[in-house]
């Protein structure tokens, strides 16, 4: 029987599918044929794959008719990953004896093989490991180079092989063959001054004055939600979104296998996962393309910053000065958390379940104040207007914290009485309230406040009667939209979960409101929450 079954993965976006590579080699005319919606980085496999088992000691049936296909059929394969599936499902087909086909049973394989028989290294190990796990498999095979990344998945095994030679010795049970070591991947990044660590010194204890702020940022830290920080430039707007992620808690094990799998998708170095994994904290400049924000490219569709901040926080400084096209391409992942990329064929879907942090000035200049006494404003009331217009009303109806700083007095910055809390501290009763979200969400898709859809917060974890009716009443009068009374409904759970209250109140309700429209607090209700 002339046909033999190995295993791979087809990724579309950051989700898996397991592929049955199958290869016939039978009698008929001399020709290679390869089905099943294979991209042209597969279509190229026949060669590089013939090449190498050649220049591997192995034969290729170049006198039989060999037929490759790649099952399901109707979902697209793409990627050079396929090389080693296809050249070990060939060789099993073609003579049992070189290679049984049983030897590729419960196996997923991953690889690009150069004409010389080596494997390269490959984008998306993690993510292609994750999804073979999914759907049964615990046994994989990865080009060496991607052994501790694939061993991140628990309960998978994993075989790592320099070459096309010394996979089939690892199948065998053979002495292996000498190989050179499978070189990582080349990322292209560039040397930044500190990177992404620069935050990781950065601490609440530094800042004075700004309870009003600094409460916005721990309701947000602890039920996930967006935020919106508008002020005059030096006012320190930059100065708490930095040290948002030091009031985060670390990273649980599968939020950062999801993190590493984004960042696998990229082709960026993916580090073991071990305890204390901190979020992650990216900043694109305004500058930036959408490409580079919300994912895309040339060629394959690549994850982009939004994403690669998973779990963590992404802070768009200058939030009108981005595109237009960026700005209204938020209103997806900021509603439903996840972002797709359609391009011709091709759809791909990454998470984006990511407290997105947006700072902008008053004015162009940052100087305007609605106090004419301090306002230093030079510019014209046409380009304030349209200053502002940029960020239009469905993206910030998709905010859940509006929060407008007021720059520190002088008085408070000196004042010796003054004792800001450390983030440790604020760390502290953050991860206080995201247990208490994790037991009451026990057993449902969700984990924070921020995730939960309306209907299902609305029938599980409704409002109190006198709740409801202060919110039904905001509706009525046009305060709030429906999307509105829901993010309020949310704030007002992750208020309650801070104040370590059983149901959220009426005054639970109250502050949540104020966050929501940017009014200010009081200091009875700021010591409610943060003591």
């Amino acid at each position: 029987m002339p046909w033999a079954t190995a295993h791979s993965v087809t990724l579309d976006g950051a989700t898996g599918h397991v592929v049955d590579v199958q290869a016939d080699v039978s009698q008929g005319l001399v020709a290679t044929h390869l089905v099943g919606r294979p991209d042209a980085s597969v279509h190229e496999a026949r060669d590089r794959c013939r090449t190498a088992m050649a220049n591997s000691g192995l034969q290729w049936p170049n006198t039989r008719r060999v037929t490759i296909a790649l099952s399901p059929a109707e979902i697209p394969k793409r990627g050079s990953h396929f090389d080693l599936a296809i050249a070990l499902a060939v060789v099993a087909a073609a003579d049992d004896k070189v290679l049984k086909r049983r030897m590729l049973h419960g196996l997923v394989v991953l690889g690009e093989l150069t004409l010389d028989g080596r494997l390269r290294a490959v984008r998306g190990v993690l993510p292609m490991v994750l999804a073979a796990r999914d759907r049964g498999f615990d046994h994989v095979m990865v080009p060496g180079a991607h052994v501790a990344e694939a061993e991140m998945v628990p309960g998978m095994r994993v075989s790592g092989a320099r070459s096309l030679a010394q996979a089939v010795a690892l199948l065998r049970g053979d002495p292996l063959p000498e190989a050179p070591p499978v070189d990582p991947l080349s990322t292209g990044a560039v040397l930044r001054w500190r990177g992404d660590g620069r935050v990781d010194d950065l601490d609440l204890v530094d800042v004075h004055g700004m309870r009003d702020a600094r409460l916005a940022l721990e309701v947000a830290a602890a039920g996930g939600h967006h935020l919106l920080l508008s002020g005059p430039k030096g006012a320190g707007k930059t100065t708490l979104a930095e040290r948002l992620p030091g009031i985060l808690p670390d990273l649980e094990v599968e939020e950062a296998l999801e993190l590493s799998a984004v960042h696998s998708l990229a082709g960026e170095p993916v580090l073991p996962i071990a305890d204390g994994v901190r979020p992650p904290f990216r900043a694109p400049h305004h500058s930036a393309t959408k490409a580079s924000v919300l994912g895309g490219g040339t060629g394959r569709v690549h994850p982009g910053e939004l994403s690669k901040a998973l779990h963590g926080v992404l802070f768009m400084d200058e939030f009108p000065l981005f595109g237009l096209d960026i700005i209204e391409s938020l209103r997806q992942p900021l509603e439903h958390g996840e972002v797709t990329i359609a391009r011709g064929d091709e759809v791909a879907t990454f998470p984006a379940r990511t407290m997105v942090v947006l700072a902008c000035n008053p004015c162009p200049c940052g100087e305007y104040s609605a106090d004419v006494r301090v306002s230093r404003c030079t510019c014209a009331e046409v380009k304030r207007r349209n200053y502002r217009s940029r960020i239009s009303g469905p993206v910030t109806d998709r905010i859940d914290i509006v929060r407008h700083i007021v720059a520190v007095r002088p008085w408070e910055a000196t004042d010796p009485l003054s004792r800001p809390e450390p983030s440790s501290d604020v760390r502290g009763r953050v991860t206080a309230a995201r247990l208490r979200q994790h037991e009451r969400y026990a057993g449902t898709p969700w984990r924070l406040n921020a995730d939960v859809p309306g209907p299902d917060l609305a029938n599980s974890w409704p409002l109190t009667e006198e709740g409801r009716t202060l919110l039904e009443r905001q509706l009525y009068d046009g305060r709030l939209t429906r999307r509105g009374a829901t993010r309020v409904h949310r704030l007002a759970w992750t208020v309650c979960d801070l104040a370590a209250h059983d149901r959220p109140g009426l005054t639970d309700i109250e502050l949540a409101l104020r966050l929501r429209s940017g009014d200010p607090l009081t200091e009875l209700q700021i010591a409610e929450v943060a003591g």
